[in-house]
């Protein structure tokens, strides 16, 4: 991330036809990293975690036109960010030939098999704790767990509210440590 990144200069640039280009570079210069670690934290692939950062990024351009400011930039990049996760995971639910009693045994799969992951052990159960989570509870985790976000920012996002984003994260920590805890 870039300390001298402006968000209302950035604005400016994007709002005139003259500018929009280079003011949408910035953005994407800007949140291409913690985007594509969020997308990468549900979708568990490096390749599926680039192709939905790409799709997040083609969407957000050609909907700049309509961005209103009425939410900081980050929060309209990451709900558009979460809407193609969970476009992508309900499609590959769908298209999943694995059995009942393990639905996720196919990203675990590729998980393990993904060249760019070097997780150890313990890496590896998280991320299948991560995997047991409802989605939403996994994307609220996700978010403040490694994005250090705060729940106001989140209930954007969500257009959820606070007091049920931290009831989310709070069963997410719970259930991630028992199932931690019955693996060690």
């Amino acid at each position: 991330m870039d300390a001298s990144y402006d968000e209302s200069k950035v604005l400016a640039l994007l709002q005139d036809e003259s500018t929009q280009r280079k003011g949408f570079e910035l953005v994407v210069a800007q949140y291409s990293e913690q985007l594509y670690w969020q997308i990468r934290r549900m979708v568990l692939s490096h390749d599926d975690a680039n192709d939905l950062l790409q799709n997040t990024f083609y969407k957000a351009w050609a909907n700049i036109d309509y961005f209103r400011a009425e939410a900081k930039l980050s929060t309209w990049l990451y709900r558009i960010a979460l809407n193609e996760c969970l476009t992508f995971l309900n499609k590959q639910k769908a298209a999943a030939t694995v059995s009942l009693d393990d639905p996720d045994a196919a990203v675990l799969q590729k998980l393990e098999g993904d060249p760019y992951f070097s997780g150890d052990k313990i890496q590896s159960l998280l991320q299948k704790a991560l995997l047991s989570l409802p989605e939403k509870q996994r994307m609220v985790f996700n978010l403040k767990y490694y994005q250090e976000m705060k729940y106001e920012e989140m209930s954007e996002i969500f257009g959820t509210s606070v007091g049920a984003l931290k009831a989310s994260y709070h069963h997410a920590v719970k259930k991630i440590q028992k199932i931690l805890e019955e693996a060690l």
